[in-house]
């Protein structure tokens, strides 16, 4: 048995566990308007019950007996029953639909706020247009859980035990003889529930998966044309929509069952009756009435009880939409404030890596005893071959992924111990891929500090060197970027999330190859720009073309996670056969950035201390 096929059978009571949870979370918020609704169902059950009922005097004492003083009364009291029969129908599909709208709001509110507190590592093995796709399928799971748990019990239930009653009351011999549909109905049901519930988790899965190859297909589109695409990915989408559908097709047959069932069921036991209780009137001479009020409660037994069984399969749906849902918020955070944690106190920003060891995968190391310190106020530069661990380093330096072995500090401080708000809170990042937010090109600054004035987001964009292309947008800073900065270029992109790395005005400042994306003269004035920037801050600078880190203060040499040089531009340069000088003469003759594909270049034995870290292989 496979994974899919054994979350998809469920614990004997977990409809009832996941129910109670559910009424346990939101029960409290909606007592009110649930007694309301509930009152309303009810209202509906008696007037159907009294519809059935009355057909007996209808019948006996104005057809039969031939009473005219009755029909007025008779009359008012039908009308007076479906005027309040339509009113109650109205009350409870409103209410209902209010209640259900605020838990679909609720649940979206609160899957965000709990997917915002999962690690980094969980969105690395999600697939974000799954992701979405997902949580929007299941999440009516939950509405439509509690309406119809509330519609069949107070509506439906209460609906066919009235029913039940007046054919009892009218007739208890037929009554007994009617219900004998029961057993098989119920079997049916048992059997379709079974089925539709393994049906459906693959259907959300495979809905999610095409929702999401879609929205993925769409992001890309610029990569999609630019290497001729589209048939291929047309034919893939293509077999997910194909397999959707066939996923749909199957719970619409396996459900749909039902309805021929029962209706065979409920035609042989109205024919059963109208030919038993024809013999009683035709050679008995028994009046028509209480026959005539029994076939209408007959009748209209079959509404409530079909959707009392459909509803035991539409719960299976929904039972499913609202495990997956669980599931994802059952999910607990990789990483999270340690017990005690305390806020950071960071004054001058001195970074200290105490023999950092990191892995993603328990076979793969990424940094082995990396120890280096990045002085307060001054600019370090990282710089290594892909691979290296360089934005590693940044992602454990704001606590991303915790470390293995070892320890960071900032001003003296564990990070481990310190609150990720607060930590986060003083530093400013400014990653390699830019991203921009949906809003405005000043919503997208303003993220780096939500309190920051417009005059301050005005100045930071101007030691982006973004002010003059800004300026230029049809509505300015009021412009909207589109999906992800589409209306923008890169180099665009690029120095929006500069500047609102600027006006966070954090003591320390990161910037993940911060100028790949721009050309010589945009990237030689950001450069000056950031200059001026990084004064007083402690700067940690990521790149691969060397000379955007020739004026650091201090610059470490990685190769495969360890630490090989450290030192100055020109105390490394001085050695011809230190790392960072081949990786310069590497540069020159190709011109590029360190070459991602390029083996590690072989280290020589150590020369000098000032350059090698000392106890570190090379």
């Amino acid at each position: 048995m496979n994974q899919l096929q054994h979350q998809a059978i469920a614990r004997p009571g977990e409809t009832w566990a996941v129910l109670r949870r559910i009424i346990a979370e939101n029960g409290r918020e909606y007592r009110s308007a649930y007694i309301f609704a509930t009152i309303c169902l009810l209202t509906v059950s008696a007037t159907t019950a009294f519809t059935a009922w009355v057909m007996s005097p209808v019948v006996n004492q104005i057809f039969y007996e031939r009473r005219g003083d009755l029909i007025v009364l008779i009359c008012a009291g039908i009308m007076g029953s479906f005027t309040l029969r339509g009113l109650a129908t109205y009350g409870q599909a409103v209410t209902l639909a209010r209640i259900g709208n605020n838990l679909v709001a609720r649940y979206q509110r609160r899957i965000f706020d709990h997917l915002m507190k999962l690690g980094v590592g969980f969105f690395n093995d999600t697939r974000s247009g799954q992701l979405a796709a997902q949580v929007n399928e299941n999440i009516n799971g939950i509405r439509d859980l509690l309406s119809m748990t509330l519609t069949s019990i107070a509506r439906d239930g209460v609906t066919l035990l009235g029913l039940i009653c007046v054919m009892i009351y009218q007739d208890p011999l037929l009554s007994l003889s009617s219900l004998l549909i029961g057993p098989p109905l119920i079997y049916t049901v048992v059997y379709l529930m079974r089925r539709v519930r393994r049906i459906a988790r693959e259907s959300v899965q495979i809905n999610s998966r095409l929702i999401g190859a879609m929205q993925e297909a769409t992001q890309g589109i610029a990569i999609v044309k630019a290497f001729t695409m589209e048939g291929e990915l047309a034919r893939r989408i293509g077999k997910l929509a194909e397999s959707a559908e066939q996923r749909g097709n199957k719970i619409a047959r396996v459900s749909e069952r039902l309805t021929p069932i029962s209706d065979m069921l409920a035609g042989l036991a109205v024919t059963g009756v109208i030919a038993y209780s024809g013999y009683r009137a035709l050679v008995l001479g028994q009046p028509p009435g209480a026959v005539f009020s029994f076939i209408t409660a007959l009748i209209l037994a079959y509404d409530p009880a079909r959707r009392l069984a459909r509803m035991q399969v539409g719960m299976e749906r929904s039972l499913v939409n609202a495990r997956m849902i669980y599931e994802l918020l059952d999910q607990q955070p990789q990483q999270g404030d340690a017990t005690g944690a305390v806020e950071a106190r960071i004054t001058t920003g001195e970074v200290r890596f105490n023999n950092v060891s990191f892995r993603y995968a328990a076979d793969a190391p990424v940094l082995k005893e990396l120890s280096f310190t990045a002085a307060a106020g001054k600019v370090t530069a990282i710089v290594g071959a892909s691979g290296a661990g360089k934005s590693t380093l940044v992602a454990l330096l704001q606590r991303f992924y915790d470390v293995e072995a070892g320890s960071i500090e900032v001003d003296g401080q564990d990070i481990s111990r310190l609150t990720k708000h607060s930590l986060r809170s003083s530093i400013a990042y400014v990653s390699q891929g830019p991203y921009l937010f949906e809003g405005t090109i000043r919503d997208n600054i303003r993220y780096g500090r939500l309190s920051a004035t417009d005059a301050e987001i005005e100045w930071a964009a101007k030691q982006a060197a973004a002010d003059e292309f800004i300026r230029q947008q049809p509505q300015g800073y009021d412009t909207p970027v589109g999906e992800n900065g589409v209306t923008l270029s890169g180099g665009q992109r690029q120095r929006v999330s500069i500047a609102r790395a600027i006006v966070r005005q954090a003591p320390i400042l990161l910037l993940d190859e911060a100028t790949s994306a721009l050309d010589n003269e945009a990237e030689a004035r950001v450069q000056e720009a950031l200059t001026h920037v990084m004064e007083g801050r402690t700067t940690i600078v990521i790149a691969h073309r060397l000379s955007t880190v020739v004026n650091a203060d201090h610059i470490i040499v990685l190769e495969e996670g360890r630490l090989v040089e450290e030192g100055t531009h020109a105390l490394l340069m001085a050695d011809p056969h230190s790392v960072y000088a081949r990786f310069h003469r590497v540069q020159g003759k190709k011109g590029l950035g360190l070459v991602d594909d390029a083996k590690p270049i072989q280290t020589p034995p150590p020369r000098s201390r000032a350059k090698r870290a000392v106890g570190r292989e090379a």
